[in-house]
């Protein structure tokens, strides 16, 4: 069983014709339930401020308008991921085994990307001695 695990969240878009990502997280979690609940806390954290209620106090009149519906809807992604028992087991499973977690989606600008992974497998792939071949 793994132990530890690291968790990162970020955005990533393109900038000067050139793709910049931009950390909007990042958490060591001591055991595999709160690396789940700081993904999904993530997702929901992302989705409330791509999607804000219009009845936020925090938000000026008239700031919301409508997208197209032919842009993805980001924020129903993310609330639909952390409210998928399903996925939530099988993303325990595979940080259970040791397996890097990546959770990524998609609208028209930005590609927003949650990871996790075991400290204890980036540790053991530390230990694996490098592939080296030689060239020419």
């Amino acid at each position: 069983m793994h132990d530890e695990f690291l968790c990162h969240v970020t955005a990533y878009g393109v900038c000067d014709g050139r793709r910049i990502g931009v950390p909007l997280g990042t958490y060591r979690a001591p055991t595999l339930a709160l690396a789940l609940w700081w993904l999904r806390d993530r997702a929901s954290w992302m989705a409330e401020r791509l999607d804000p209620r219009p009845e936020s106090e925090r938000i000026p009149a008239a700031a919301l308008v409508p997208v197209a519906d032919t842009v993805p809807d980001v924020p129903a992604v993310l609330r639909a991921w952390c409210g998928d028992v399903d996925q939530q087991e099988l993303i325990a499973d595979e940080l259970a085994a040791g397996r890097l977690v990546r959770i990524a989606v998609s609208d028209d600008t930005t590609e927003y990307e949650l990871l996790a992974e075991s400290v204890d497998a980036l540790r053991m792939q530390r230990t694996v001695p490098a592939l080296i071949v030689p060239v020419g």
